[in-house]
């Protein structure tokens, strides 16, 4: 770890009229009806940031993770995965893998403007933004790297299905290797030992917190997606699961039902964790965010640790695949926006070290 945040209690909702002591006046223990409606609409604005502040706190948990992992790839090129990933890439592959990462790279380069333009009014509004970018950079490095796996695809079910995969069989660092799998009511979290301790509504202080915080994000986040299926399943006349008695499709669902479902679920990983960010513009699901009293840069720089941890691991998969050599001169040729920015500091900090057999920089600080 290199930074350590002060852990933030929100206070919990009153559930009685304020008493003043008995050591104040009368006069002062009244409030008045301003002050009365200034207590309100504070209230109703802690409220409000509640759930923005559950969000915030599941990102800086998933950040927090990563710090306290084993270096900043958290020993990536000591995984039979890695170490065995190969491809035969034709010049029609080169181009398509490199259209992928300028994607991917100018995506990363936008969402760290932003942090450098804005002060934390400028970063509260830019959510509207940010969080589709933060998104969609990880996407693209993400298919870069299924590319050269053979997977060559843009449906969004077939890429979530093959990056679960690649969790479950330990293609990824410990720590991001987690994971939830099971039917609905009965949800297991895997590679997170510290997960069925109970989330608080703070900023995680120490490892404790954050694995709670993760394993409550995933269990939610699953929770979502069963939901999701069930509903998919029962509006399809081919696929419903139907009442023995009457014939029609079924209400209410025991757990043996659920079970019936769960191998359309997959596994829930961090990538199913980082798709909670595609929220709509238009929707007033963002406002609740904006409107939100939470550290708007605190949340913008998690998103870009995870967005820089990620990226940096599909970096080092493409680069093996093309050869380094090959790599360093994909960089070289960047346009000139990305010339002499972050992709030419991971490639010296974590690609080169991990495909040249040396040990990657200890230190994980943001941006990097």
């Amino acid at each position: 770890m290199t930074t350590k945040t002060e852990a933030r209690i929100i206070p919990l909702i009153p559930t009685e009229p304020y008493q003043a002591p008995m050591t104040v006046a009368a006069a002062e223990a009244v409030l008045t009806p301003e002050e009365q409606e200034q207590q309100r609409l504070a209230d109703e604005n802690w409220r409000r940031s509640i759930p923005a502040q559950v969000f915030l706190n599941y990102f800086f948990a998933i950040n927090y993770h990563l710090q306290d992992g084993e270096g900043p790839l958290g020993g990536l090129g000591h995984l039979p995965y890695f170490r065995q990933h190969q491809a035969e890439l034709t010049d029609t592959d080169v181009t398509a893998l490199t259209k992928l990462l300028h994607t991917c790279w100018s995506t990363e380069y936008a969402l760290r403007a932003t942090a450098e333009l804005g002060d934390d009014n400028f970063l509260r509004n830019a959510l509207h933004w940010t969080f589709p970018q933060a998104y969609h950079t990880i996407l693209s490095g993400l298919q870069a790297f299924l590319y050269t796996t053979g997977v060559r695809s843009n449906n969004g079910q077939v890429i979530r299905r093959e990056v679960g995969r690649l969790v479950v069989k330990n293609a990824y660092p410990r720590p991001v290797s987690f994971y939830a799998a099971g039917a609905y009511g009965d949800f297991s979290i895997h590679r997170l030992p510290l997960a069925g301790y109970k989330a608080g509504l703070h900023i995680a202080s120490q490892e404790i917190d954050a694995q709670a915080q993760i394993g409550q994000f995933l269990r939610t986040t699953r929770k979502q997606k069963a939901i999701s299926t069930r509903q998919q399943v029962q509006a399809n006349p081919n696929t419903a699961i139907r009442s023995q008695k009457t014939g029609r499709p079924l209400d209410k669902w025991t757990a043996a039902h659920w079970q019936q479902i769960t191998w359309r679920l997959g596994y829930t990983t961090i990538f199913d964790l980082l798709g909670r960010l595609r929220i709509s513009q238009s929707s007033r699901e963002i406002e609740r965010y904006v409107e939100a009293d939470i550290d708007f840069r605190l949340f913008h720089s998690s998103l870009l640790n995870i967005v820089s941890y990620l990226n940096g691991v599909h970096e080092t998969y493409v680069a093996k695949a093309l050869g380094l050599e090959r790599y360093e001169q994909l960089v070289r040729e960047l346009p000139t926006h990305l010339q002499g920015g972050f992709v030419q500091e991971r490639l010296r900090t974590r690609v080169q070290p991990t495909l040249l057999g040396a040990e990657p920089e200890r230190e994980f600080k943001m941006a990097a």
